[in-house]
């Protein structure tokens, strides 16, 4: 399942700087598009700052227009048709984009800090943005941000607007949703119509072990769209000074701390402590959880040595254990501490989008 990436966390961090600033976001792709539905960018009058809608001329060709509407002082919904004829100056892709331009995203403020705590959370939920569009495209702009816990409430008092079938389809899917928009609501020069964007905490990534490898994945994975959490019982190691990327740094004993780790089905677990034993322990502590994802770094022999005493012992069955990736990360020949954070990374991305597309990981 293809999901944009949710920018709204840094559009807080902007809006809060009060700069002029014009978000953007595909509310519909038809055909061939360089970006899907939900992708967005943030735009100041200097030009892009966050996000990306594609790059190349479909975003020059955005960026002009959210820059106008940003001189102008209004919101536009419009759509661009990406028809070339093969110069270079033209896209080729032959789809359109139907793209909200938003020139005042500030006013959203307090909806984007509500949808930024659910998540914090781990509640997934429905951003519904109400427009009132003329037939000019300009457009009036509503948020309203649905936590998966308040069941089915929505705009369900305007006439109109998407029922709590929708906003639970939009989630169930886990795919944006332009509703309203061939319906004969309002006016011949008035519409309005809704964007249902489902919502959803990020993936966890808890490395556990805050050593050279660690430091080098955390850094990664940040980049890759994981929550990260680095667990070690090092204060000297697991710091802000060093894991500057890390959302969460957990300082205790080990085995401890992965033991009382909230593991669910969307959490990546990566094993590269400082030794055999510190190993042993944390993959004792989470191989039978429901993780996305275990890894473990060590040799072919470690690891054959370490099923045997997991079989023997009873600590994890032969299935069990075979699910664990160890020797840990994809085959492309690492050798140095960031390679072999490159081949982590890129295990886990794949163990991703196999899980995205409903496939064994």
């Amino acid at each position: 399942m293809e999901r944009a990436q949710n920018i709204y966390p840094e559009v807080i961090e902007h809006l809060g700087t009060g700069k002029s600033v014009a978000l953007v976001t595909i509310v519909e792709a038809r055909g061939s598009t360089p970006q899907i539905a939900g992708a967005s960018a943030l735009f100041s009058r200097r030009g892009l700052l966050l996000g990306t809608l594609g790059g190349g001329v479909v975003e020059a060709e955005v960026q002009k227009t959210a820059l106008a509407c940003l001189r102008k002082g209004f919101s536009l919904l419009h759509e661009f048709r990406l028809r070339g004829n093969g110069t270079s100056e033209e896209a080729l892709c032959g789809g359109s984009l139907r793209v909200l331009i938003d020139a005042m995203p500030s006013w959203s403020l307090k909806t984007f800090r509500l949808l930024q705590k659910s998540l914090r959370l781990r509640h997934p939920g429905v951003l519904v943005t109400r427009l009132v569009v003329e037939s000019t495209g300009r457009a009036a702009i509503r948020r309203k941000w649905r936590d998966v816990r308040e069941g089915r409430e929505g705009f369900s008092r305007c006439a109109g607007a998407p029922t709590g079938e929708e906003l639970e389809k939009a989630l169930r899917q886990g795919k944006p949703m332009l509703s309203g928009l061939s319906r004969n609501s309002g006016t011949a020069r008035r519409r309005t119509v809704y964007f249902l964007e489902p919502l959803f905490p990020l993936p966890q990534l808890v490395i556990v072990g805050a050593g050279h490898v660690g430091r080098a994945l955390a850094h990664l994975g940040k980049r890759l769209d994981f929550e990260v959490t680095v667990i070690d019982d090092r204060p000297e190691f697991a710091n802000p000074s060093r894991f500057p990327e890390a959302d969460v740094l957990v300082v205790d004993e080990i085995s401890r701390a992965v033991r009382n780790f909230p593991v669910s089905s969307d959490t990546s677990m990566v094993i590269v402590t400082r030794g055999h034993r510190h190993d042993a322990e944390a993959l004792r502590a989470c191989i039978r959880s429901p993780a996305a994802y275990i890894g473990m770094i060590g040799s072919l022999r470690k690891v054959a040595l370490m099923r045997e005493e997991f079989l023997k012992e009873g600590w994890a069955t032969g299935a069990e254990f075979d699910r664990v990736h160890a020797p840990i990360g994809l085959r492309i020949g690492s050798t140095t501490v960031e390679e072999i954070a490159v081949s982590i990374a890129a295990e886990l991305v794949l163990v991703r989008s196999r899980a995205r597309q409903g496939e064994p990981g």
